[in-house]
């Protein structure tokens, strides 16, 4: 039987590349193994020899993340989907929030302070004179943050408490498109590993905290309330997820009056070290990836594409978008209603 090998692709993070290769080692199944990936030539249209990458890096690396797209076109499985997280992006990923029925902060899309390298005022004939500053940024209101359209790792970002702040900050931010969003005056705020979407792990995250004091082991949540909250966190990444087609991603969540407003979750290479995350945490996604690893080599078809696209996209195919998913008492209603429709068939021909 061929060997399927796992490979991981990686950059300056330490400890969590090489506890998952030997955790998957370790497993012993049959016919995988695991190893750091080793580029020694790009060919376009020739196949890799990996079953599965798990991509830690690409999002900085160009040349890695054309390299990736060409082991997907030749059946490598690619988590994340490079195709799809060349095009994601934060502004876009609370647009989708919005269809699937998830809760997100006031967002607002601010052009660049900045004209891009080429341009000049000609190029933004449709924008000049017609964006509504004032009343763009007064219908989020104060405070707010503003952040990179398509940024991670808390570059860039700006709390501001007022239209003068705004007007002194937003030329720092060059010709960088940024977001402009409500602030979540949150009582608890959590960070939720999803993987492969089947596996969320919820994590107490303290965000104002130095960052290796920002997680914490354990949710420490009783009675019904909590529990009731965790369960529509889960929820709410799971559905979050699947739209997105995302295999490796975290979540944040912001909790105001009981409601949690989801932050951040255009995460595909999120932080998995174990000096920032804890020993439980990281356990739990060493374990976990590697699980999933193992699982979507086995489902790897040599020659046929391995890579998730979410339903957004697969949807869209359809000429459909993803939509609030349904409850029991919609699938009740649809019920009644076709039961009304039988009723008003019979008394028609009586």
């Amino acid at each position: 039987m061929a060997v399927k090998k796992i490979g991981i692709l990686f950059g300056q993070e330490n400890t969590f590349p090489q506890a998952f290769v030997d955790r998957v080692n370790e497993k012993k199944e049959s016919g995988i193994v695991a190893e750091f990936v080793a580029v020694d030539k790009v060919e376009q249209g020739i196949a890799t020899d990996y079953a599965v990458i798990i991509d830690r890096i690409s999002q900085d690396v160009p040349f890695y993340r054309a390299y990736l797209k060409n082991a997907a076109l030749g059946g490598t499985a690619v988590l994340n989907n490079p195709f799809w997280w060349s095009a994601d992006e934060k502004f876009f990923n609370n647009a989708l929030a919005t269809k699937v029925g998830v809760p997100v902060p006031k967002t607002i899309l601010l052009p660049s302070h900045m004209m891009p390298d080429d341009t000049n005022e000609n190029s933004f004939r449709n924008l000049f004179g017609h964006y509504k500053w004032e009343d763009s940024l007064n219908g989020v209101g104060f405070p707010a943050y503003m952040k990179p359209h398509a940024g991670g790792g808390w570059k860039s970002v700006y709390k501001l408490d007022d239209m003068r702040t705004f007007h002194a900050k937003h030329p720092e931010t060059g010709q960088l498109v940024m977001l402009f969003q409500e602030s979540i005056d949150f009582t608890d705020y959590f960070r939720c590993y999803c993987l492969n979407r089947e596996s969320v792990h919820i994590m107490p995250y303290e965000p104002r905290n130095p960052h290796h004091l920002r997680y914490d082991s354990q949710v420490k949540a009783t009675g019904a309330a909590a529990k009731k909250l965790l369960a529509t966190v889960k929820d709410y990444v799971f559905r979050l997820n699947k739209a997105l087609g995302y295999d490796f991603n975290t979540v944040e969540f912001a909790v105001r009056d009981g409601i949690p407003y989801a932050i951040d979750f255009c995460n595909p290479a999120p932080d998995a070290d174990i000096n920032s995350v804890g020993q439980a945490n990281f356990e739990w996604i060493v374990e976990n990836a590697a699980n999933m690893a193992i699982k979507r080599a086995k489902q790897q078809k040599p020659g046929q594409s391995n890579i998730t696209w979410g339903e957004f996209v697969s949807l869209g195919c359809e000429g459909k978008i993803p939509t609030l998913p349904k409850t029991k008492t919609d699938d009740a209603e649809e019920g009644a209603t076709a039961e009304e429709k039988k009723t008003t068939t019979k008394a028609k021909k009586s």
